[in-house]
């Protein structure tokens, strides 16, 4: 072994350390995974969101990766849980709107991905929804990041969340 070979060697193995031994053990952890069980993220990827069955809507619109939504996201932008949309409107579709925003927003690149989604909701007034309909623009941001097994996938968020 030439000498440069072995001062390699000897430099790889002092500086291979674990991600314990650098930053300590582990306080807590929470999973990708555990979120979505929780009901703090949204997964796209399931198949109730498709037009057709059996296919992934995510998949349809062109994107590889898993895709998850926070709850607000979704809630502002596709649908709050156990409540209804307004007329003409339904999960599959106003979620595909979402996912082609971010599709076409996605193409201009970057490490953090912002693009406006317009929805129509009901209006509310006194917590009570009145038979009227608004317009609305939220923008939403999107970050790909490694998952629970360093594969990449992408989560939707609203610009104030992490």
């Amino acid at each position: 072994m030439r000498m440069g070979a072995m001062n390699a060697a000897l430099m790889r193995e002092e500086f291979e350390m674990s991600m314990e031994e650098v930053f300590g053990e582990v306080i807590s952890s929470y999973s990708r995974a555990q979120a979505i069980e929780d009901g703090v993220l949204v997964s796209l990827n399931d198949p109730s969101f498709t037009f057709r069955p059996g296919l992934n809507i995510c998949a349809e619109a062109g994107i590889k990766f898993p895709v998850a939504m926070t709850i607000a996201a979704f809630a502002k932008t596709v649908s709050e849980l156990d409540t209804p949309l307004p007329p003409c409107q339904d999960i599959s579709g106003r979620l595909w709107d979402v996912l082609t925003m971010f599709r076409m927003a996605a193409k201009r690149g970057g490490a953090e991905i912002r693009f406006p989604v317009t929805v129509i909701n009901w209006v509310c007034v006194g917590g009570k929804r009145i038979n009227r309909t608004k317009r609305e623009t939220v923008v939403l941001k999107a970050l790909c990041g490694p998952g629970d097994n360093g594969e990449p996938v992408i989560t939707v968020l609203l610009p104030d969340e992490d």
